[in-house]
């Protein structure tokens, strides 16, 4: 699994490590637009990376095999297409991509060209999630879901001094929907499936992009409320609660670090915890490996065809907020 990657941000440099991690698992180039990048100099010294600055010239290397994709959020599509019809496999970053109808063109071309596409979200693919799966039954009927995910960004400062960083830019399909609450958005979707209803209630900027939300979902027989933010901080947590018992998600849904069970009417708490490797994106990476080296397409459409029911997921919802991005102005 030899894999080329796309971007220069510092979940490049974990995406890298990780892999580095998995047996057989080996970032080999990268491709920045200019080869005098101070990043894409430190990290092709680093991993000992051959330098691209033209994709195409990356994507016909024949000892590449996969191509991970952690561009800025709208360009998620292009690289990932041009790859996917060079028969590259393909790692898409979360948010898979900007709409739905890119999302399935991505599949249709992995499909046409007999390769695997799957998208970076480490969150459905952590021990500790399989724990809390296996688990929801010992609390009984869950009546509340909160999830929690809040980070100040680093670029927040700057945007608010009157700069455009991409991760708060429209034409770049940024905010706290796509960025950081689509973390809870898995959790959510990945347990309980697609709600009856839901709403998105955004801070806007001016300039249309949300700078956090509340996402409220309406199941059958519970709600959920999910906080993602941008611009504040906060103790991230996701709790189950139900009508046995409460689980509890030390860290949120982004890095599931324990899961802890009460019930009620016993005395102690119960403490899960099945991840041992503090590199969170290890586990995607080790088990991408695991079905690319099977061979498993089933699977790999699984994966597909569940992040591209996401995507539509949250691409209703934004648009139902007053959100809009560049990319929904293409066909």
């Amino acid at each position: 699994m030899k894999i080329g990657i796309v971007g220069s941000g510092s979940i490049v440099e974990t995406f890298m490590d990780a892999a580095l991690k998995v047996d057989g698992a080996q970032p080999v180039a990268l491709f920045s637009r200019s080869t005098d990048s101070e990043r894409a100099c430190y990290l092709s010294k680093k991993y000992n990376l051959t330098l691209f600055s033209d994709f195409d010239e990356m994507i016909s290397d024949s000892n590449i095999d996969f191509i991970y994709v952690a561009s800025p959020n709208s360009l998620h599509y292009y690289y990932s297409l041009k790859a996917l019809k060079n028969k590259k496999n393909v790692i898409c970053e979360k948010p898979f991509t900007s709409t739905i109808n890119e999302a399935e063109e991505l599949y249709k071309a992995a499909k046409e060209n007999n390769v695997m596409l799957f998208e970076g979200i480490a969150t459905i693919h952590y021990p500790n999630y399989k724990i809390i799966k296996d688990n929801l039954f010992r609390v009984g009927n869950i009546k509340i879901a909160q999830l929690n995910f809040s980070q100040y960004s680093s670029r927040y400062d700057y945007f608010l001094s009157g700069g455009s960083p991409n991760v708060f830019n429209p034409k770049y399909s940024g905010g706290s929907l796509m960025d950081i609450n689509i973390y809870n958005i898995h959790f959510m979707l990945g347990l309980f499936g697609l709600p009856e209803s839901s709403s998105y209630f955004p801070n806007l900027h001016e300039n249309g992009i949300d700078t956090s939300g509340v996402l409220i979902m309406k199941y059958p027989k519970f709600i959920a409320s999910l906080t993602g933010a941008k611009d504040s901080v906060s103790n991230n947590f996701c709790t189950l609660q139900g009508e046995k018992g409460c689980m509890y998600i030390n860290t949120g849904a982004n890095s599931c670090d324990s899961v802890t069970i009460e019930i009620f009417g016993e005395k102690s708490k119960i403490t899960l915890n099945n991840q041992f490797e503090q590199n969170r994106l290890y586990y995607e990476v080790f088990n991408f490996k695991s079905i690319y080296e099977n061979r498993d397409y089933n699977e790999a459409n699984s994966l597909c065809e569940y992040s591209i029911k996401v995507i539509g997921f949250v691409e209703n919802l934004r648009k139902s907020a007053g959100i809009y991005f560049e990319a929904d102005n293409s066909k």
